[in-house]
Parts: C-alpha cells; structure tokens; sequence
C-alpha cells in the first residue's frame, strides 16, 4: 500500500462522527475536489474515487448527516450520488463562516477527495486536484492562515514540495501518525542522501588529485629524459622527487614532507612553475 494510502486509511478511522458540524466542513472539502462533477441538468451531485478509503469515510459523512445518496461501483471505481437538497446548500454555508476546527476538517476533506502524497523515500510532493479555480484559491487562502503555501500548477492542482510543509499539512488535517512516519522516512533519506553527496565529493576530489598527479608526475619524468631536471632549483627538485615518490599524496600531505615549512598553495606553486618548463619543452 502506498504511503498516500496509508495517510488515508489512518484519516478515514478517526472517530468524530459524532460531531455533525465537523462531518459538514469535511463534506464540504470532499465537494470542493476535482472528483467531484456538478451536473445543471441532474439533481445529483457525483463524485468518484479509485480509493476505498475515500469512499467509506464519505458513505460515513452522508449516512451520519442523514445526505440521501446512491453508491456505485464500476471496475475499479467506486461513486456517490449525492441528492442535491435544500439541506444540501445550507451545508455549504460553512464556507462563509466557520471555526478553527471546521477550517481544518474542510482541508481534511479536500485532502481525502482528491489529494495525494509520493512516497517519502523517493520525493517530497504533495498535491490535490479541484474542478475549478475559485474552488482551487479558497482552500489556497486557507491553507496560508497556518503557514502552507501552495504553488499551482495546470490552474486546477495545487502543490508543495518542502518537505516541512507537507509535515505541517499533515499534523493540520490531523494525520499524526502519518507526520511520524513521514518525518522518520524523510530524516533517513536526508541523512543517505547527506553521505552520498560527501562520498561523491570526496571521490571527486580524489580523482581530481590522481589526475593532477599523474600529469605532475609526467612534467617531472619529461624533464628529466631531457636533461633539465637537475638544473632545477633546489625548492623545485624537492617537491618534484616528495611528487615522484608519493603519487597518491594531496598537495597538503607533500607540504608536510616538505623539510621547510611550505603551504599547500606553495607547494602548488612550485608544481605550476614545473609545469611550466614542461610545457616549454613540449612546444
């Protein structure tokens, strides 16, 4: 089961069916998505879903707020159709006024309708789909009282991808053992990622200095089949012979060969002027 799933799962079982204003705001949210279609012509509203988490929380809500509704299930589809009633438009009067608890059981709905969370281990990404804009800017402006800021994406998506956002949205509608199991996953993948990128580096600089040394290592050798090694200056001769007898060694560990004390941009000086004198003799 993907982790959307579970996230799911976990808000379908939360036990307020109880509190009949909540089951509104959070009828609400389902009526907001983009699994939801409003027909002029019909007296039905119809929403759809592939989850079975979204369905049997929503069959909850209507049976408990007394909605008549029609289930369906078509393949691997599963429907709701919804009457729409007097009762129905006063539900929806929630949206113009409502509490703290309701704002967030409204997200809640949203969420379940129509969004959905990648896999931790791979990427942080959360979206949900609305069927219009107005829909879409409303739980936006919501979602911004507790610090969540969506970016749009298509006009009918919302979405974030910082991985604290997605935490913080999921401890708003109330998903917390999902926010612990998000934030253990994402720690983790933070931390292989964290060692991958200094093992990368590391490998980086070390091949760097293996391909520095073996082009240091052929200036030296060339100079000497031509003779000249031996007019070097002192300085120059000695990192050329610590060089040839430690071809593996960064330029900080020759420095500490060195019998004067030199820096690490010293000795690279002086490898610069030895390749110097090379590149003459290659011309």
């Amino acid at each position: 089961m993907s982790f959307s799933q579970d996230v799911k799962e976990e808000l379908s079982k939360v036990k307020n069916l109880n509190n009949k204003n909540l089951l509104k705001a959070e009828f609400v949210g389902y009526m907001l998505t983009g699994n939801v279609d409003i027909n002029s012509k019909s007296d039905y509203i119809e929403f759809n879903t592939e989850n079975e988490f979204n369905i049997e929380r929503l069959y909850k809500i209507l049976f408990n707020l007394d909605i008549p509704y029609e289930p369906e299930v078509n393949g691997k589809t599963y429907t709701a159709l919804i009457k729409i009633t007097d009762d129905i438009r006063k539900i929806f009067e929630i949206m113009i006024k409502n509490t703290e608890e309701e704002r967030r059981a409204i997200v809640k709905g949203v969420f379940m309708g129509s969004g959905s969370i990648s896999n931790p281990n791979s990427q942080n990404h959360l979206e949900i789909r609305f069927n219009n804009k107005r829909n879409l800017e409303f739980i936006r402006n919501l979602c911004r009282e507790y610090d969540i800021d969506f970016k749009v994406l298509d006009k009918k998506k919302l979405y974030i991808k910082d991985g604290e956002s997605i935490s913080t949205f999921l401890a708003l509608i109330g998903a917390n053992q999902s926010v612990l199991k998000y934030e253990d996953i994402r720690v983790i993948r933070d931390i292989k990622n964290s060692v991958n990128r200094k093992v990368n580096c590391e490998t980086a600089n070390l091949n760097k200095t293996i391909v520095a040394s073996v082009n240091q290592v052929e200036d030296i050798n060339l100079l000497k089949r031509a003779k000249k090694f031996d007019e070097l200056p002192e300085s120059l001769k000695e990192v050329a012979q610590l060089r040839l007898e430690n071809p593996d060694s960064s330029l900080s560990e020759l420095a500490e060969l060195c019998k004067d004390r030199i820096s690490k941009s010293g000795i690279n000086h002086r490898l610069n002027k030895i390749h110097e004198l090379a590149e003459e003799l290659r011309k």
